[in-house]
């Protein structure tokens, strides 16, 4: 069990991973098991499980009506469509179970394959190049 929020770690195929991120599609999958596997992490994907699905209020069951049979010229009672299929979408996580995100992201830990730091930005994946060109402060 994870002291917080922000430090978790399960089990995922039987093996104990840093949970790296949760419902994620298959496009930031491809992101993130990419950068992590180039900074040298083990990465495990599997697919999260089904979101709970609420139970139906308690109350009246429906009466059934008695069914009136069908007569010629009248097309039957249409059929509920089955339930859309939810989108697909794994957890990713490394067998590094000190890894955090956000420390690695904020501590400057990860990199890029062209060797520039991994900004928030870059991880988020709202910049394709990640910008470091801003020191945090000058050694001059």
């Amino acid at each position: 069990m994870a002291i917080n929020q922000n430090h978790s770690f399960e089990d995922l195929d039987g093996i104990k991973c840093a949970i790296v991120e949760k419902n994620a599609d298959q496009q930031r999958v491809d992101f993130l098991k990419s950068l992590l596997e180039f900074n040298n992490f083990t990465v495990v994907v599997v697919p999260s499980p089904p979101p709970k699905v609420a139970p139906a209020p308690a109350g009246t069951p429906p009466t059934a009506a008695p069914a009136a049979a069908p007569t010629e010229g009248t097309p039957p009672p249409p059929t509920a469509p089955p339930p859309p299929a939810g989108p697909t979408t794994f957890t990713v996580g490394v067998t590094d179970v000190m890894f955090n995100a956000t420390n690695a992201i904020f501590g400057r830990l990860l990199r890029t394959r062209d060797g520039k730091v991994v900004t928030l930005a870059y991880w988020q994946q709202k910049d394709s190049v990640s910008k470091d060109d801003t020191p945090y402060f000058s050694g001059q």
